[in-house]
């Protein structure tokens, strides 16, 4: 378990919100509890980590209409859902919406331990990830005008000779633009230059 990390539990039944509760602080694991969806929804902030663990049948707004909610906001925490006997159907379309499990009640501790460690394994590795696109991001942005040309249409596949003449300045000139992107952005290659370009199209 990551105690910087959060267990969100959202369930409106307080039996087993305060069960839960219980059992993360047992193991020295943060957790926040919800009554309902609309209160977390409320509570939500992308600067949240952890995961949710989701009671499926909640009245007003089920468990699947959180994770809707959820994926419309961007939210990449991990989703372990917790279903009743007659919840399957629901849960396994939460499945095709990107949960990582379904646990039914009533559920084994030590298996909803392990799921939920391996969600905030995954969360971490989301973070890391995005927090690299966004530096990655951050780069390009600190490009000059004319060499945010020059990386255009050079992870265009243009050659430097037709860049150059398309922005009416010498081929030298080209070169040592490209070779300030090529800095700017450490990359040693087209490929990664390339690569740059369409994570950077992916987060604008």
């Amino acid at each position: 378990m990551n105690n910087k990390q959060t267990v969100y539990i959202i369930d409106d039944d307080e039996g087993i919100r305060d069960g839960l509760s219980m059992l993360f602080e047992s193991i020295g694991q943060q957790s926040q509890s919800f009554k309902s969806g609309n209160a977390f929804l409320d509570a939500y902030n992308e600067k949240m980590t952890g995961c949710l663990v989701l009671d499926i049948r909640m009245p007003k707004m089920s468990g699947l209409e959180v994770q809707r909610k959820l994926k419309q906001l961007n939210c990449t925490m991990p989703i372990i859902f917790i279903t009743g006997h007659g919840d399957i159907p629901m849960a396994v379309e939460a499945m095709r919406l990107g949960a990582i499990d379904f646990i039914r009640k009533p559920f084994n501790e030590q298996v909803l331990l392990d799921r939920i460690n391996e969600a905030l394994v995954l969360d971490e590795k989301q973070h890391a990830t995005k927090s690299n696109e966004h530096k990655e991001k951050s780069k390009v942005d600190s490009l000059s005008t004319r060499e945010r040309e020059v990386f255009e249409r050079v992870t265009d596949g243009s050659m430097n000779k037709v860049i150059a003449a398309d922005l009416g300045i010498s081929e030298r000139t080209v070169e040592v633009h490209r070779s300030h992107v090529m800095e700017k952005l450490e990359a040693r290659t087209l490929a990664q230059l390339v690569r740059i370009k369409i994570m950077y199209e992916q987060l604008a």
